[in-house]
């Protein structure tokens, strides 16, 4: 990995140069999806050469949510005040632990996602003096105004620069398949900045199609980049086997029934993984304190994963699990693309289907299936970045 300094303005020329790609993404986020698909995308271009880094887009709409007295500038006062009670309440009952998940988070990101000397950007303005090149901009939820309340410039490339040269969404999602009414405009805007355009979910396409004459098309998310050792050899072991894992990234009764019915042929323990989706009260073991590495390592030890999450069913896939997904309410686009991808459809839950997740999976298969969108994915990558391209 170069070496960073305390400005950009005084990284080494080779970092100025045509191998130079910054990646703007949510790393700053206290997701553990966030932060495991930017490490995906920057180890897979560090570990092909690319002089890579992410930059440290942090703002404070991003960034506060995940503060003891959260700050979620959205709507007026009174529901700006109504959220953050509602977080700080959240935070009050986790204790410790809040403290805890958030030590780890940060060292992840210090140790993994950024390197010491760059600074923080809030503002778009402050990226003029950036030196790279070449822009990535993904994946995750970049474009999905919920999270990042409204369509920001920055998470386009439209910003002022003296180098750059080209942007490219990688695995950049709506959340969705569309857009609300009220961001198309915006959106038709802002979607001209970007050079080349990937998504992460195929239903998604079409739409974004529309306000674009280049070829829009989807790739998988970035974990599914690195080869599996590399995700092996991050992983921290939680110190235990054997068990039912669950997590949720929110609260759904029809899945904690299931895992309770499961637990009950298996007897196994349940262990749930602890976010902000609350605690399901159902006498599970519980951890709150886990950070990207600890997860990986319960999804690994895990005899059977039980999951609404993306990126739970990602590492599932990776690690050949026995598993069973759930949709999230509003944004299960996601979950059925890799699912049909992966030719895992029968993974997704189906009621009163009993058995289904001792069901066989044909492993060697669900490979050669996910081999060709590895190439694929890589491919568009490789098209639009000429220091890959050329493979030197």
């Amino acid at each position: 990995m170069a070496t960073a300094f305390n400005k950009f303005k005084h990284l080494p020329v080779k970092e100025k140069g045509e191998r130079s790609v910054g990646i703007i993404t949510f790393h700053c986020a206290d997701n553990y999806g966030a932060m495991l698909q930017a490490y995906g995308l920057k180890r897979y271009l560090s570990d092909a050469g690319v002089q890579v880094h992410i930059v440290r887009y942090e703002p404070f709409f991003m960034t506060g949510r995940h503060w003891w007295l959260p700050y979620i500038p959205i709507g007026r006062m009174k529901r700006r005040m109504g959220m953050s009670l509602r977080g700080w309440k959240a935070h009050i009952r986790a204790g410790a632990c809040f403290f805890r998940l958030r030590k780890k988070m940060r060292a992840f990101r210090k140790e993994y996602l950024i390197e010491k000397g760059y600074g923080k950007l809030l503002f778009s303005r402050q990226f003029r003096r950036l030196p790279f090149r070449y822009y990535i901009v993904g994946s995750d939820q970049i474009w999905n105004p919920n999270i990042t309340l409204g369509l920001r410039a920055v998470y386009f490339g439209a910003f002022p620069s003296r180098h750059k040269k080209k942007v490219v969404a990688y695995g950049a999602s709506l959340g969705g398949e569309v857009l609300p009414d009220q961001y198309e405009k915006r959106f038709s805007r802002l979607l001209p900045y970007v050079d080349a355009v990937s998504l992460r979910e195929a239903d998604a396409v079409p739409y974004v199609q529309r306000f674009r004459r280049e070829k829009v098309t989807a790739v998988l998310d970035p974990v599914f980049l690195p080869v599996r050792k590399c995700w092996e050899d991050l992983a921290k072991s939680p110190g235990r086997k054997n068990y039912i894992l669950v997590y949720q990234t929110e609260q759904n009764r029809e899945l904690v029934r299931y895992v309770c019915s499961l637990a009950k042929e298996t007897s196994l323990p349940v262990l749930e993984l602890q976010t902000g989706a609350g605690k399901t009260g159902n006498g599970f073991l519980s951890d709150f304190a886990v950070g990207p590495a600890e997860f990986l390592g319960y999804i690994r030890e895990a005899s059977y994963v039980v999951t609404n999450s993306f990126h739970a069913v990602s590492f599932s896939i990776i690690f050949e699990k026995k598993f069973l997904a759930y949709l999230y309410s509003g944004s299960g686009a996601r979950v059925k693309n890799l699912l049909r991808v992966s030719g895992l459809e029968n993974r997704l839950y189906e009621k009163d289907k009993d058995g289904q997740i001792d069901a066989r999976i044909d492993w060697e298969e669900v490979k050669r299936k996910m081999k060709g969108h590895i190439r694929f994915s890589e491919a568009f990558l490789k098209e639009n970045l000429p220091m890959l391209s050329k493979g030197d």
